[in-house]
């Protein structure tokens, strides 16, 4: 765990000191993005991924560890977190290349957030997801640690990242929605993001989390359509 927190923390030292300047600075670039700048981007979002979604994997990496006390043996917890930290590293390639195609399309302001329409309609979305049925069965998975490795154990030398991958799978679908939020509040956006990150943790680890996780869907419906009908 304390490689872990080091990650953490290091990931917030570098979004606190350089990642708010370089999207507006990005942002606010009128020429055409280039690789320098998709790469900068798309890496920025990968520190983003990192600090905002490595607490929740914790109660994860316990499960492992203490399944391994069981076993008589050490698990090596790295390699489920490298392969989960895959996954995200992935879908932050992703969000740098449709943030790409925002910027070319002018449809992002000096601090990368979307205009009011397009925001609204993002948080509609984002609100509703939180009711279907895709969003509350990832969840469940989410927040049963033990069950997942007692039924989906994978062994050999490549078996924790295997599990650490599918993890990280359902991981993104219980949570790009709310990722994809930072397009409302502006990318980089620290207070955002770290309201997102406790909003993420306390939804997985807190018993009535589904319920809070409803009630903020209804609440994010609600402000897409004000700033919608604004």
């Amino acid at each position: 765990m304390i490689p872990s927190v080091i990650v953490f923390a290091l990931a917030w030292v570098v979004l606190a000191a350089g990642g708010p300047g370089l999207m507006s600075t990005t942002a606010g670039d009128a020429v055409p993005w280039g690789a320098g700048q998709f790469a900068t981007v798309a890496s920025m979002w990968i520190v983003m991924m990192v600090a905002m979604m490595l607490p929740t994997v914790a109660p994860w990496v316990a499960a492992l560890s203490t399944i391994g006390r069981r076993m008589g043996r050490g698990l090596p917890a790295g390699e489920f977190v490298a392969g989960y930290l895959l996954v995200w590293s992935g879908f932050s390639v992703a969000a740098a290349s449709v943030q790409w195609g925002l910027h070319e399309a002018g449809w992002l302001s000096a601090a990368s957030s979307l205009g009011p329409q397009a925001a609204g309609g993002l948080l509609i979305v984002a609100g509703v997801y939180q009711w279907t049925p895709a969003k509350q069965a990832c969840l469940k998975h989410c927040r049963s640690p033990l069950g997942f490795f007692l039924t989906s154990w994978r062994s050999g030398r490549w078996g924790p990242a295997r599990m650490g991958l599918r993890h990280g799978a359902f991981c993104v679908a219980c949570c790009w929605a709310l990722m994809a939020l930072s397009f409302v509040a502006g990318v980089m956006n620290l207070i955002w993001m770290a309201l997102v990150a406790l909003f993420v943790l306390v939804d997985h680890a807190v018993a009535r989390g589904p319920w809070l996780g409803r009630a903020a869907g209804a609440a994010l419906a609600v402000w897409g359509v004000g700033l919608v009908a604004s």
